[in-house]
């Protein structure tokens, strides 16, 4: 089960593309064999995650689910021996150099599939029991990347899974039928690992299902769309404040302040303080700071920085972003 390091898990946990069926199947295979069970009678393949809990709700003589048989009992049984092996403290270093450095932002992305088929799927109230009860049957495939790094290496317990997230997504283990997902088509995110997409779905999978986001907040889809149009007016006339925060950072709040014909509340030698009133939201509150390095050329860049709403003074603004109350920060600037 040795397949390169964290490094490698990682490329895996973001893998996109068409699955590698034959050497998915062969390991799901292998997975039932490793845990004393015969061999599922079928494999059946869907398009994403909300596809595999419909062919599940679906499914006639599939017999019980065989995930703990499959995934929980092997992973427990080899987090026992290492963490004997190594100890408290060694298991907790082992864990920090490979699964952590991969599990923030791989659970983050599956608890968004595992909210975005909800959605998908919950005509009505009831519904939604439903789905996350076959949601808890699922193996995560390539999203079970962070604990397969840390147990990279440790012999065949875990072999099966490992072929299996290194070639599909999620995938449903019952006694006598398999359901294996392929993996998305497209994954779009930010530079802290949030989805984040402003002219299309940050996450889409070959069958249709798709996720809009930006810098991590679920949006509709008909809503980015509409950012390539927007106007100060539009901006205050949306309702959702949430939204709104999207649409501004988008914008951009210079732009928006220029079009808006705003006036400043405060000048000082630290820059100058902006207000933005928002109807049913807070102030957006920025401060326009003049950097003192001149560039190449002898300009000087302009700099937007966003404080409290509370703030009342330039200064006071600047001092927040450095941790210090403006007291403290004024002696700082003039020495």
């Amino acid at each position: 089960m040795n397949t390169g390091g964290a490094d490698t898990w990682r490329a895996i946990a973001a893998a996109t593309g068409p699955a590698d069926r034959p050497a998915a199947e062969e390991g799901v295979r292998l997975a039932y064999r490793t845990a004393g069970l015969a061999e599922p009678e079928r494999i059946v393949w869907v398009g994403s995650p909300r596809a595999a809990v419909e062919a599940v709700e679906k499914l006639e003589g599939a017999g019980r689910s065989v995930r703990d048989e499959v995934r929980t009992a092997p992973w427990a049984e080899e987090r026992r021996a290492l963490h004997a092996e190594l100890g408290g403290a060694g298991w907790a270093a082992h864990w920090e150099r490979t699964g952590a450095r991969l599990w923030d932002t791989t659970r983050l992305l599956t608890e968004r599939i595992r909210t975005g088929v909800v959605e998908a799927l919950t005509v009505v109230p009831a519904d939604e029991a439903d789905v996350r009860l076959v949601l808890l049957d699922a193996v995560l495939g390539q999203h079970d990347a962070p604990w397969l790094a840390a147990f990279e290496g440790r012999g065949e317990r875990l072999a099966g899974l490992a072929q299996v997230a290194g070639s599909a997504g999620w995938w449903w283990p019952y006694e006598r039928v398999a359901v294996v997902c392929e993996r998305p088509t497209d994954l779009h995110r930010d530079e802290a690992g949030r989805l984040d997409r402003s002219d299309g779905p940050a996450l889409a999978f070959p069958d249709g299902f798709a996720l809009h986001a930006w810098r991590g907040m679920p949006v509709p889809g008909e809503f980015l769309a509409g950012l390539s149009a927007l106007t100060p007016e539009r901006i205050r006339a949306e309702e959702n404040a949430e939204l709104r925060r999207v649409m501004l950072e988008h914008y951009g709040y210079e732009r928006y302040l220029t079009e808006s014909d705003a006036t400043p509340v405060h000048r000082d030698d630290s820059g100058i303080l902006w207000r933005i009133p928002l109807p049913r939201d807070e102030d957006v509150v920025m401060v326009e700071v003049v950097n003192s390095t001149p560039e190449p050329d002898g300009t000087r860049r302009t700099y937007w920085l966003r404080v409290p709403p509370t703030t009342r003074t330039a200064t006071e603004g600047v001092a927040w972003t450095f941790g210090l109350e403006a007291e403290e920060y004024a002696p700082l600037r003039q020495t």
